[in-house]
């Protein structure tokens, strides 16, 4: 009797998160034709070019829908930091547009990584460095650059190195 019970109590729970789930669904998933946009303004910029025909990142933009799903995490992520005393100033992504600047101009003063196609986007101190390589130590290598700069809490190198392989970043749909 008590299985059944546990197990009537199982199948209801079930069925009560699969209504939350897809009565979300609408509000996560990008309708057809909605524009993508870098509503937030973080940086996103290509730093090298070698490696041919490496997908476009989808980098910072998103549709209306998926920017106000975004907005409370950012709000809060932003705040916390300064919160904590993890910050000097008021908002984690205050800081996004000057490691962007360091970030080019290290990567310019060290040369341009060779064998690359990499694009990054700054996000609340974080970059995220996305793209193709033709060596697995292009990602450590960028990630070390980028976590030795002020203000850099977190780099993470997303790269493909094999040419067949489907990109592990997402990908830019087109317009």
């Amino acid at each position: 009797m008590l299985s059944a019970t546990c197990h009537y109590g199982a199948v209801r729970m079930g069925r009560v998160w699969l209504s939350v789930v897809f009565a979300a669904a609408p509000v996560c998933m990008a309708q057809p034709g909605e524009e993508l946009r870098n509503w937030f303004d973080d940086p996103f910029f290509q730093i090298s070019a070698s490696v041919p025909d490496c997908p476009l990142p989808a980098g910072p933009f998103v549709t209306d829908s998926e920017r106000r799903v975004q907005a409370h995490h950012r709000a809060e992520k932003g705040t916390t930091c300064w919160l904590a005393k993890e910050c000097d100033r008021p908002n984690a992504y205050a800081y996004d547009q000057d490691i962007a600047a360091s970030f080019r101009k290290a990567v310019a003063d060290g040369g341009p990584f060779p064998d690359t196609t990499l694009w990054v986007t700054v996000q609340g101190r974080v970059l995220y460095i996305e793209g193709c390589a033709l060596q697995n130590s292009a990602a450590a290598e960028i990630e070390a650059l980028a976590r030795s700069l002020p203000h850099v809490q977190q780099a993470i190198a997303i790269v493909r190195t094999d040419p067949k392989s489907p990109p592990p970043y997402k990908v830019r749909s087109s317009p």
